[in-house]
């Protein structure tokens, strides 16, 4: 089995919409993937409508937390989108995406940036609006080649001249509301060190110690030595290990399926989930 617990939609920031997500997977021979954008459920029932025949479809989300300043991203997995609680969080996160990205435009336009509101709205599209459209935007303008070189110290990083703070969710609450929901958790990248600071190991083995299920280790942003560590640290916490391509689309390099879950820890996951059960693919519209 291929599986891939990592994918983005234009329903946050990818540039494939659900539908086209699902069936560019089954052409590029995945047999699970994970829906998980930022903070929001919008897109699994255009996945699942167009969701084809041998793949299945395992519902999540990334949510935005922040432990000690440093900015992360949780996948939450089968976990019951319409619990009360963990659904009045993500609304929360998301409605601060609005003026966070408006503050980020107005920063930029104070570096002499050419960029608008009105451009990095027509990016984001129905999306939950992030960073990555600003960054598109910058890349339209000629300011930077890629997505990637808007993410430095120089405009958006964290801390970066144009970066802007929004609501992030305490990561243990994090945990605490998608345990709520029936979810599994895994931290997301968490030796992406050129993103930003990075959460020092204690601090792991502290979510490891309330209930983070396991920490996506293969990934693009980690070398060889980030993954041999990660996998030491997953073991001495009884972590499970996970990988998976975080496609965006166009708005990035990597290809669905470059990185991949082992379907034993697949099989973990789907066993402790309780909120949702992945959907197998009936043909798809």
């Amino acid at each position: 089995m291929r599986i891939d617990l990592h994918c983005h939609s234009t329903a946050s920031d990818g540039t494939d919409t659900p539908a086209e997500l699902v069936r560019n997977a089954a052409a590029a021979g995945l047999d699970v993937i994970a829906l998980t954008d930022h903070d929001t459920t919008r897109g699994y029932g255009a996945a699942i409508a167009a969701l084809p025949v041998g793949l299945t479809l395992v519902t999540g989300a990334e949510l935005s937390c922040r432990i000690g300043g440093v900015s992360m991203h949780m996948l939450a997995y089968l976990f019951d989108p319409e619990e009360p609680a963990l659904l009045a969080e993500r609304e929360l996160v998301r409605d601060d995406r609005v003026p966070r990205a408006r503050g980020m435009v107005a920063r930029l336009q104070e570096l002499g940036v050419p960029v608008t509101w009105e451009q990095v709205a027509r990016i984001a599209g129905d999306g939950s609006v992030g960073r990555p459209h600003v960054a598109t935007a910058l890349v339209e303008l000629g300011v930077v080649q890629s997505v990637d070189d808007a993410f430095t110290d120089d405009w958006l990083a964290d801390g970066g001249r144009a970066y802007v703070e929004k609501h992030e969710t305490d990561p243990f609450e994090a945990i605490r509301l998608v345990k709520g929901a029936g979810g599994v958790t895994v931290f997301a990248h968490p030796g992406a060190s050129k993103r930003g600071h990075t959460v020092p190991e204690p601090a792991i083995a502290e979510m490891a110690a309330a209930g983070l299920d396991g920490i996506e280790v293969d990934h693009m942003d980690h070398d060889e030595d980030t993954r041999v560590r990660l996998r030491g640290l997953a073991r001495e916490l009884g972590l499970l290990t996970t990988g998976s391509s975080d496609y965006h689309g166009s708005r990035k390099t990597v290809a669905l399926g470059e990185y991949t879950t082992d379907p034993e820890v697949y099989g973990e996951i789907t066993r402790r989930a309780t909120g949702a059960f992945p959907v197998p693919g009936t043909g798809g519209i």
